[in-house]
């Protein structure tokens, strides 16, 4: 084969599929990426904001450094750009809905603010490093227009971390490290200014042995800084209208820092107050109580006993109005995932409809019991079974010590008595007492709450029941023939139903067949009375009855004639 063939051929043959290209992925403003992303951010932040104003107002770590100083400008500068990449990736939502399209999402960013004050902040200001010199780092303050992301970094950490009234504080003290090192900053630049060691006020000379040195320089400045806007301690009185009006300004910052910082913490501590008030319950009512009521010691130490174990355990009795704010949906998802698993080890609830299970673990309603207290007691109405949770109970005599069994963890009892079975020789009687050997905690689920929701579930009603039967039978607890004697009962009871439910429907439809009737006639009536009028007046009236109404019409006139004289005389002979 020629050369010509071959290059034929080769053009001839189809080309290989090319690979598609990897587009970047839209990042989710909630997701973990984006949260991620905005904790790096904070560090060229933080550094622009600290360490220029640092160099720019002590020219010997300007000096020192400025290799590293170069690499880390730039470092953060390639954040700043990445950062805008980062902007025109990070879809929005709209009616609920994450946006993905680039192009909208450019469009929506550039008709923003933030977008212009990235712009703004990447603007090679230090280019005049040519013209200036590179020991000018106030070129750079342009860097701090990209504040605004450090907030929103702090904003989502503070709705993700689980100690947030930590993070306030951590947050507050980070604020009030800035504003002290930018004061010390500006304190040291107007020594500089005015000359150092020209009076008290002012830093001293460096030519004195120590202050020389950098470290030096810095914490004496932060030191008198922290001074003057701490009003703490005796500083040196100024003494030129520049250093008056230094303090002046301090001064004014002190009182507005002060007023800050008394306001965050008074915030975080009511926070926790309230956090607190929400998951415990607040025992200062109840000890008010008991001492206006005059509550003997032993009852009220038991009582205060039981606040103090769940505080220190952390125990919660009240869940349903912690997570009352949630949708129900959510609610539901999150008490399954805490006590579905507690719940389905009932034996009456096993093999029960998942959604069935969800709604009776919202009824669940956690309750704590104190060392020797009875959850029941022989004879008393059951209206509620308990799950154990946490804790050990004792089933015991009528003399409270002797014990017959001791119930753990996940175990329950009294479940039926929350289920009317038809022969049940105990009724809704408890036939044991139990009580708690230790600190107990358990689920309650009562009576009417399983009857509310199994009345969406009948399907699920009758299958309890009939494991509630076995459990009986077992027992030896079943009347077999007052079961069936219930049973007849019913059956009678519904068919008797049944029969006048019939008999109302056939005293319906006569009621409604008479009704229709008693129309039908009343309306023939009417139109009978209507045609004998239109033949009344068809008929020839007979002469003496028109004599009559002649004769009667004068008379009247008369007598109405008459009727008013008398009304004129009347009141003239009174």
């Amino acid at each position: 084969m020629s050369q010509d063939s071959k290059v034929k051929t080769t053009e001839s043959s189809p080309s290989a599929p090319s690979k598609p290209r990897k587009r970047l992925p839209v990042l989710d403003p909630s997701g973990d990426y984006y949260y991620w992303w905005l904790n790096t951010m904070v560090f060229p932040v933080m550094y622009n904001l600290i360490i220029v104003v640092c160099r720019a107002c002590f020219p010997d770590l300007q000096h020192s450094y400025l290799v590293a100083w170069f690499v880390l400008d730039y470092t953060s500068d390639l954040l700043y750009l990445l950062d805008i990449g980062v902007r025109f990736h990070t879809g929005f939502l709209e009616q609920g809905i994450l946006v993905v399209d680039k192009g909208m999402i450019a469009s929506r960013y550039v008709r923003t603010w933030s977008f212009l004050l990235d712009l703004a902040s990447l603007v090679p200001t230090d280019a005049a490093y040519v013209r200036l010199g590179p020991h000018i780092p106030t070129l750079r303050l342009n860097r701090f227009l990209r504040v605004p992301r450090l907030f929103e970094a702090f904003d989502r950490t503070e709705t993700r971390t689980a100690y947030p009234n930590a993070f306030r504080i951590a947050k507050l003290m980070l604020y009030i490290f800035v504003v002290i090192h930018w004061n010390s900053c500006l304190y040291f630049a107007l020594s500089r200014y005015l000359g150092f060691g020209r009076d008290a006020w002012v830093y001293p000379d460096p030519a004195q042995p120590g202050f020389e040195r950098l470290r030096r320089q810095y914490l004496y400045s932060f030191y008198f800084s922290t001074l003057i806007l701490t009003t703490v301690g005796d500083t040196p009185l100024p003494a030129r209208e520049e250093e008056y009006l230094f303090m002046v300004g301090d001064f004014l910052l002190a009182v507005m820092g002060f007023a800050t910082i008394m306001g965050s913490m008074s915030s975080v501590i009511y926070n926790m107050n309230t956090a607190d008030a929400a998951f415990y319950p607040d025992h200062a009512l109840v000890k008010k109580y008991m001492k206006l009521q005059r509550v003997n010691r032993r009852l009220e130490r038991r009582v205060i006993d039981w606040y103090q174990h769940l505080q220190i355990n952390k125990k919660m009795t009240n869940e349903v109005a912690i997570l009352q704010h949630l949708p129900e949906r959510l609610r539901a998802e999150v008490a399954v995932s805490v006590h579905l698993s507690t719940l389905s080890r009932v034996q009456i609830f096993q093999n029960c409809e998942a959604s069935l299970l969800e709604e009776l673990v919202l009824k669940l309603q956690p309750q704590t019991y104190s060392p020797g207290e009875y959850v029941c007691r022989k004879g008393d109405i059951g209206r509620e079974m308990y799950i154990i949770r946490e804790g050990q109970l004792a089933v015991v005599a009528d003399d409270g010590v002797t014990q017959y069994a001791v119930l753990g963890a996940g175990l329950y009892f009294g479940e039926i008595s929350i289920i009317n079975i038809k022969g049940n020789m105990s009724g809704n009687r408890r036939t044991a007492n139990i009580k708690s050997l230790g600190y107990s905690d358990l689920f309650c689920l009562s009576k009417e709450d399983l009857r509310e929701v199994l009345s969406e579930y009948p399907q699920a009603q009758a299958v309890m029941e009939e494991k509630g039967r076995e459990i009986l039978l077992k027992m030896n607890k079943l009347d077999v023939n007052a079961e069936a004697a219930e049973i007849a009962l019913q059956e009678a009871t519904e068919s008797r139903l049944k029969g006048l439910d019939q008999q109302l429907d056939d005293l319906q439809t006569k009621f409604a067949r008479l009704l229709a009737e008693l129309e039908s006639s009343a309306l023939k009536i009417a139109y009978r009375i209507e045609r004998l009028e239109w033949q009344t007046r068809e008929w020839p009236m007979p002469e003496d009855m028109a004599e009559a109404d002649d004769e009667a019409e004068p008379g009247e006139g008369t007598s109405k004639n008459g009727e008013e004289k008398a009304g004129q005389e009347g009141p003239s002979s009174i």
